[in-house]
C-alpha cells in the first residue's frame, strides 16, 4: 500500500494556535451542519476538522502537563518545578 502525501495545508495547521484551530473547527462544524454541501467537499472538510481536532488535543495535553508540573509540591510543600520542553 503506498503512502499518501499529507493534505493540502496540513503543514499550515500544525503551525496554528489552539485558538486558531478551534475557530477553524468551529467554521468547519457549522458548513457541515447547514447540510448543503456536496459529499466530496463535505468529506474534505470533515478530514480537515479530524486533523484540526488532533492538533488542539495535543495543544490541550501539553498544557494539562505543564499545568500539573506546576502544581507538584514537594515534602516541605514548596513548588516543585521542572524545566518546560
Amino acid at each position: 500500500m503506498s503512502q499518501q502525501p499529507p493534505p493540502e495545508g496540513a503543514d499550515a495547521s500544525a503551525e496554528l494556535s489552539f485558538e486558531q484551530a478551534v475557530r477553524q473547527l468551529t467554521e468547519i462544524v457549522q458548513k457541515l451542519e447547514r447540510g448543503d454541501l456536496p459529499l466530496e467537499e463535505s468529506v474534505a472538510l470533515f478530514e480537515q476538522g479530524v486533523r484540526l481536532s488532533a492538533i488542539s488535543q495535543r495543544r490541550l495535553d501539553r498544557a494539562q502537563q505543564r499545568i500539573e508540573e506546576l502544581l507538584h509540591v514537594d515534602e516541605s510543600g514548596r513548588a516543585r518545578t521542572a524545566p518546560f520542553e
